[in-house]
């Protein structure tokens, strides 16, 4: 991997897990409302950046562009709403765990069988590394019943990672769709796609409400979710999917610290041990 790419990466991941500790602290509220909310919120705050990019560029989106994005918007969305309900649930340190290494590992393994990416022995050593580490801070402590409901919701959570893993992959590549098209589409489409169910009788009444009481953390979430994955799919121009999903996971690191810190969840020098292994993972990779 680039110094560059790895630069990228790693901004991401600390970008993903600050805009995952927003989510958590408004896990309370109406799970679709708040989605929708961010998603409104970052297509009016992305709205000059991507129309920067189309005037500057003369770039012009096709339609086979605009299918492929709505595609990718349809995993993110379950993305989102699984992981939500995952938060209600679990911890921050065991539910983004869970999620972030089920992912990358079912990314990776894709990218090896389906897509011709051939990582050497190093490689798969740390992303083998990554994928452990990051099983065993979901498992560092005896999980309640809470906690197996947020694993599952995880679990699940990681399958659609790894599907618009894969696939942004190739939009970005393969469809040779702009990253800020991509991800502007996506905040685009997903408020689109969750305004009936946001605007219905029972939902209408909490949107006011949700806005107040989680302003900050919407704009926050409405800035970090785009950034995070932009800085992610410009990585994936010129670097393969397998090197780069299991290196994002280092937020797995920032994610334990902000849930022991912040959120006060306990278990944190236990997670933090178990996640010295993603660190051992990622330099790893980085080297390979």
């Amino acid at each position: 991997m680039s110094p560059f790419a790895l630069v990228l990466v790693l901004s991401s991941a600390v970008a993903h897990a600050s805009w995952n500790l927003l989510s958590k602290q408004a896990a309370k509220a109406d799970g679709i409302v708040f989605i929708w909310l961010v998603a409104v919120a970052s297509t009016v705050l992305w709205s000059p950046p991507a129309l920067g990019y189309l005037i500057l560029t003369g770039a012009r989106l096709s339609w086979t562009g605009a299918g492929v994005i709505v595609a990718s918007t349809a995993l993110h969305l379950g993305y989102f709403l699984l992981l939500q309900r995952g938060y209600r649930h679990g911890d921050l340190s065991m539910v983004y765990p869970i999620a972030r290494g089920t992912g990358p590992l079912l990314a990776s393994l894709v990218a090896i069988l389906f897509l011709g990416e051939h990582p050497g022995p190093v490689g798969i050593t740390g992303i083998l590394l990554v994928g452990t580490g990051v099983l065993l801070l979901g498992a560092a402590r005896r999980p309640s019943r809470a906690d197996l409901a947020g694993i599952g919701f995880g679990l699940a959570t990681g399958l659609f990672i790894a599907g618009y893993t894969v696939w942004d992959k190739q939009v970005v590549s393969a469809f040779a769709v702009a990253p800020i098209l991509l991800s502007y589409g996506g905040e685009f489409c997903r408020a689109l796609a969750l305004t009936p169910s946001a605007l219905t009788a029972r939902r209408r009444d909490l949107l006011l409400p949700v806005w107040r009481e989680h302003r900050t953390r919407v704009l926050g979430a409405a800035v970090l979710v785009p950034l995070s994955y932009l800085l992610v799919l410009i990585a994936f121009t010129f670097s393969p999917v397998s090197v780069v999903a299991p290196v994002r996971e280092i937020g797995v690191l920032v994610a334990v610290v902000l849930g022991g810190r912040l959120l006060a969840e306990g278990d944190l020098r236990r997670r933090l041990l178990a996640a010295a292994v993603i660190v051992g993972g990622v330099v790893t990779i980085a080297l390979s």
